[in-house]
């Protein structure tokens, strides 16, 4: 008995594959990065390091993983041009996203100071570990210009479905930043400074590859074209509409990370470094299905700008079961293996204990998170940025915050992982109905 492949997966399934092979890769650089820090961090005597940098961490957070809405929205327009054949179009978007970003990483420079007293401001956490935080802080901030532009190098490149560019800046960011965290706090003893200025530093040498390469590709010939384009109204107000709508998503996600770690702070210093730890891998994961949702922004803006809608229902199912697979092979390896795993990011006995106490969460939380992404990069896809934006306002203020209230009343730590958990679940329902309603 032989088993076949229908037609309507075979179109699509090898580009599939391969985009989110480099879509994982490329968006495991941040979780990777904080993984890198906490891993060498972890075990230095002090841990007021680690223990800072988590809570440093939930600033960076905001100022990047709030922006990301620049990569995918720079990702799903340029899909849309690829799938139209416009090639200054595609040209046209990298520099309207360019400017974006490097605009925005100014002024985040501008403002770090103000940036930096609000939000520890803010934060809980004791002195000390605001100190270690405020140095880890004060170093990486540097990097964000960086940062920004290679969110849209990233973006661009994969609308275009350049795997291998994708991989090489992923590469060399990370490989950088293991390095020269090695160097700053292993061998230079330059604790939560190092760690912060290693990550900054990778970023910038990620950025040259990048820029490298598209100096050698682009169609110079296109060039003053989409120069005299960037002022174009109508496309400025669409992408300002999109991306405003994309990024008030990302800023809901990751207030809800920031609440969760900042009431885990309020319940003790190991309860923040055991929840800190556990939303490491947590994120791991859920970066590593966000890299399949970019492939479904990538291919559904494409499917959108032939026209195609035949293929739209059967790469969503196969994305939703990747990503299944993808989530429940993290949350099985935290439930079976959850010493050997924490050992290798702290040496602290007590935290590691603690620790065990939560894993059974990353089953129903890691699955939720898995379909309620996926579902996003469809809507991304699609450039309707307005259910996107509901739909998490809606769970965040009728579901999250209620139940991490109660979480925060009770100190209950089981019910802080309850209010991501349900979190997930809200998007989901809102989102899939909608899918299904436009797709019938």
């Amino acid at each position: 008995m032989s088993f076949a492949i229908p037609h309507s997966y075979q179109s699509f399934l090898p580009r599939f594959y391969r985009l989110s092979l480099i879509g994982i890769l490329s968006n495991l650089m941040v979780p990777l990065a904080g993984l890198f820090d906490a891993a060498f961090l972890g075990h230095l005597t002090n841990i007021n390091y680690l223990a800072g940098v988590i809570l440093a961490s939930l600033l960076f957070d905001y100022l990047y993983r709030v922006l990301k809405f620049i990569r995918n929205s720079t990702n799903t327009m340029t899909a849309q041009a690829v799938g139209k054949n416009d090639s200054q179009e595609i040209l046209l978007h990298l520099l309207r996203s360019g400017l974006i970003a490097l605009a925005i990483g100014i002024i985040i420079l501008c403002l770090q100071y103000p940036i930096h007293k609000l939000g520890f401001a803010i934060l809980a956490g004791s002195p000390a570990i605001k100190a270690s935080g405020v140095v880890y802080f004060n170093s990486r901030i540097w990097g964000a210009p960086a940062v920004l532009l290679n969110l849209v190098l990233i973006g661009w490149f994969l609308g275009r479905e350049k795997n291998g560019v994708v991989f090489l800046i992923s590469l060399i960011a990370n490989g950088s930043n293991v390095l020269l965290d090695y160097l700053m706090i292993v061998q230079w003893d330059w604790g939560s400074m190092g760690a912060g200025l290693a990550t900054a530093v990778s970023q910038y040498l990620a950025l040259l590859v990048g820029l490298v390469v598209v100096a050698l590709t682009i169609q110079w010939q296109d060039f003053p074209g989409a120069i005299k384009a960037l002022s174009n109204k109508q496309a400025i107000t669409s992408t300002i509409v999109l991306k405003g709508n994309i990024f008030v998503r990302f800023l809901i996600l990751i207030s809800s990370y920031a609440i969760f770690t900042n009431l885990s702070a309020v319940m003790g210093k190991e309860i923040l470094t055991e929840n800190g730890l556990l939303l490491q891998i947590a994120l791991l994961s859920q970066f590593s299905v966000q890299g399949v949702g970019m492939t479904v922004q990538t291919l559904i803006g494409n499917f959108q700008g032939k026209g195609d809608s035949e293929n739209v229902m059967p790469l969503m199912i196969t994305a939703i079961l990747h990503g299944l697979l993808l989530s429940l092979s993290f949350a099985l390896a935290v439930l079976l293996f959850p010493q050997t795993i924490f050992e290798l990011l702290t040496n602290h006995y007590d935290i590691n204990q603690g620790i065990t106490n939560y894993t059974i969460w990353f089953v129903p939380l890691l699955t939720l998170s898995a379909i309620a992404f996926i579902l996003e990069g469809y809507f991304i896809g699609i450039k309707d940025g307005v259910t996107l934006r509901n739909s998490s306002l809606s769970s965040f203020c009728f579901v999250f915050i209620p139940v991490a209230a109660i979480a925060c009343y009770w100190q209950n730590v089981h019910l802080l992982w309850a209010s991501l958990t349900l979190f997930m679940g809200a998007i989901i329902l809102i989102l899939g109905r909608k899918l299904i309603v436009d797709n019938s």
